[in-house]
């Protein structure tokens, strides 16, 4: 077994971290929220804002190809952040993530609890957090390995989940189902009711920054390079597969969700994707996506403890943090980092609980707006690191992973992140994203201006000293 010269071990295959992304985005954004987004902009604009923003995605993950293949590294973005753009960029990046997949694992097992009462209504929702909190962590702390096999598993249950839907959901649409007496479809839902785009098209600027959300998780390849036995050969073959099979997943549910659906009903349910089961007749269809959506948050809990795991462990190796959290058990296992990782979820599980519509509604709201900021600066990475190899006599044809169409590519990749960041503040709803992220941005970036930057050589000195 390989192993990094920085501890980490490299126990990924490239199964793992092609379920690694799509484990991290297929989730309530898909299961949930697809209904919301239909209801918000109609058929057609759904489709049109799902496209979009798996374009966004796909001109990402391309950056973050060429940057992860050239420095596969388990702090993936914070460090090329800090490389090519700059330290205290690095620094900002590195606790915009952080914080985001923090307060993500403390929500998805808030939603487990949900979940589960359907089964259980008579058990306290803090039994099953703490239940399936600890065997996250156990499941992490165990070894990279163990991680990547449970996600593995996790991610299949969906994949099957999504594939039947399409296939039973399409052929009740045309047809070849009944649903309970009701005559099929076809595209009446796309022409009736207003028509593709029934709100406007500029309903669909509602539910971008959602959409983006939705997609969010498939930067975790960059991440699960830093641990991948190949990286040469799995990130690139990982980035191009996931990205178009996380496309049409996407778009063919959302298609055969607003063919099935009035555009007016499609948010009024709580789950399309139970109503379609039940509704073609499929015994215990609610339990069935009740377990298949269980599933679902806890692979993105997984993923989320791991990935936030692994930049703080890249933040403190590189000085910017307390050395401790770069120590490592005897399986390779940052293990100081993934405690305080799972801690801050237990916290903000109980901001959740104790002050949802205060303390926890800003921390999504920081964590969200960190989510397109971390796109957008893998974007400037790459656009930035291609010009300095270049500047400093690289020959491009000697990466192994190239950007296409550079620099065309990177910069509409950093565009488009900034519009949906922009969009923000024209949409009342989602101004607290602005709101709470900008202020938490800017204390990062004056922390480490005056603090952090000074501590970072103490830190160094201490972790060689050691």
């Amino acid at each position: 077994m390989l192993q990094q010269d920085n501890g980490l071990k490299r126990e990924l295959k490239s199964r793992h971290i092609f379920m690694i992304a799509l484990g991290g985005v297929i989730g309530t954004g898909l299961f949930l929220s697809s209904g919301y987004t239909i209801n918000q902009a109609g058929p057609g604009g759904a489709l049109l804002a799902y496209l979009i923003g798996g374009v966004v995605m796909y001109l990402t993950m391309l950056c973050l190809g060429e940057l992860a293949v050239a420095n596969p590294h388990a702090g993936s973005y914070q460090t090329y952040a800090t490389q090519h753009i700059s330290p205290g960029a690095g620094y900002v990046v590195g606790w915009m993530s952080w914080l985001n997949w923090s307060v993500t694992v403390g929500l998805e097992l808030i939603t487990v609890s949900i979940l589960m009462k359907r089964w259980f209504p008579d058990v306290p929702s803090w039994i099953w957090c703490v239940l399936f909190a600890v065997m996250l962590f156990a499941i992490n702390a165990l070894s990279t390995k163990s991680f990547a096999e449970v996600e593995f598993w996790f991610s299949s249950i969906k994949i099957i989940a999504v594939l039947a839907f399409i296939i039973l959901g399409g052929a009740a649409m045309f047809g070849f189902l009944d649903m309970k007496n009701e005559p099929a479809p076809f595209f009446s839902n796309f022409t009736d009711h207003g028509g593709l785009f029934p709100n406007g098209v500029l309903a669909i600027l509602v539910t971008m920054i959602g959409v983006n959300f939705s997609f969010q998780g498939t930067e975790l390849v960059g991440i699960a390079a830093g641990e991948s036995d190949n990286p040469e050969k799995t990130i690139p073959r990982a980035i191009n597969n996931t990205a178009w099979r996380i496309l049409i997943f996407f778009i063919l549910s959302v298609f055969v969700l607003a063919g099935l659906f009035p555009w007016e009903k499609a948010g009024l349910v709580e789950s399309p994707f139970v109503v379609v089961f039940d509704s073609i007749g499929i015994p215990y269809a609610a339990d069935i996506m009740n377990f298949v959506i269980i599933t679902a948050v806890l692979s993105v809990a997984n993923s989320g403890l791991y990935a936030t795991s692994r930049v703080l462990w890249s933040m403190s190796s590189q000085g910017m943090v307390s050395p401790t959290f770069s120590k490592l058990s005897k399986k390779g296992v940052p293990i100081n980092s993934l405690i305080a990782s799972m801690a801050i979820g237990c916290l903000s599980l109980l901001c959740g609980v104790f002050a949802e519509d205060t303390v926890y509604l800003w921390l999504l709201s920081i964590a969200g707006f960190g989510a397109v900021f971390v796109w957008a600066s893998i974007a400037l990475s790459n656009l930035l690191a291609r010009r300095a190899f270049v500047k400093n006599g690289g020959n491009v044809n000697d990466l192994k992973f190239r950007t296409p169409l550079y620099p065309f590519v990177p910069l509409l990749a950093l565009s488009m992140n900034t519009i949906v960041m922009v969009s923000l503040a024209f949409i009342p709803d989602q101004r607290m994203a602005l709101y709470c992220g900008i202020p938490f941005l800017i204390v990062c970036a004056l922390y480490y201006r005056f603090v952090a930057k000074h501590k970072m050589k103490e830190n160094v000195s201490v972790k060689k000293g050691a």
